[in-house]
């Protein structure tokens, strides 16, 4: 258990760790934010497929198979759900951001930590699922690959924030209640398997659903929006073959 609480506050840290970089370089380049997201993505990539997707059909028997099928499209439905239903800015990257026909009401910094939270929740799940099978390796690093995606993800809010002008003080709580949500998601996503160890499977296909939407809705569409889709391609192969390479090594 105790591993278990350093490892979401670690997941959690990591967004406001990054947050706090994102202080020091206030103005951001797409070129920049682009390369290092991709770097993330490539990472989470690797973590869902290695660590979530590929152990949920081990465990899940004779209906392995089917079990991961069905979790996947689930975690994906419900975070498409969430995504459509929640009022939150789209685009993590800059102020000009899609917003929600439900958005009118609510002010700029709230959707920017709606928009996080929405993330981070199913992310930190996906850290304290995988603590559940038993194989801590295999959990520190899906839960290493998510602080990995969490830091860039905590620099490039930053300059929006500022620039839509909120306070830095303002801004820097939003960044340590996204990482909150994290922490959150890493213990609830624990408790729920040790609870009951028979939906294993299905809850790791479920995690590695939702880190796999948020890979190809999100932070692809995003890295690729500003002319720099073949640096961000090349990132996202390199984040994927470091996780591979760890996942080897340590495995």
């Amino acid at each position: 258990m105790k591993m278990v609480l350093l490892t979401a506050l670690g997941v959690g840290g990591a967004t406001i760790f990054g947050s706090l970089i994102g202080f020091v370089f206030k103005k951001i380049s797409h070129k920049f934010s682009d390369i290092v997201l991709s770097f993330a993505a490539g990472v989470m990539l690797a973590a869902a497929v290695l660590g979530l997707v590929i152990p949920s059909v081990e465990y899940g028997g004779k209906y392995g198979v089917l079990i991961t099928i069905i979790g996947i499209f689930v975690g994906a439905v419900c975070l498409n759900l969430l995504d459509k239903l929640v009022p939150h800015m789209h685009k993590l990257v800059g102020v000009d951001a899609e917003e929600h026909k439900n958005n009118s009401n609510l002010n700029k910094v709230l959707l920017f930590v709606t928009a996080i939270a929405i993330h981070n929740l199913p992310e930190g799940i996906a850290a304290g699922v995988g603590f559940g099978s038993g194989n801590d390796t295999e959990a520190l690093l899906i839960a290493g690959g998510i602080a990995l995606q969490n830091i860039p993800e905590g620099m490039v809010i930053i300059g929006p924030m500022l620039a839509a002008g909120v306070s830095p003080r303002r801004t820097f709580v939003c960044a340590m209640a996204t990482g909150l949500v994290e922490v959150f998601g890493t213990l609830l996503g624990y408790f729920a398997v040790s609870l009951a160890s028979f939906i294993l499977p299905f809850a790791l296909a479920f995690a590695g659903g939702t880190m796999l939407y948020v890979v190809s809705d999100e932070i692809i569409p995003e890295t690729h929006a500003h002319g720099n889709e073949r640096g961000a391609t090349y990132s996202l192969l390199v984040g994927f073959c470091l996780m591979l390479f760890f996942d080897v090594i340590l495995g």
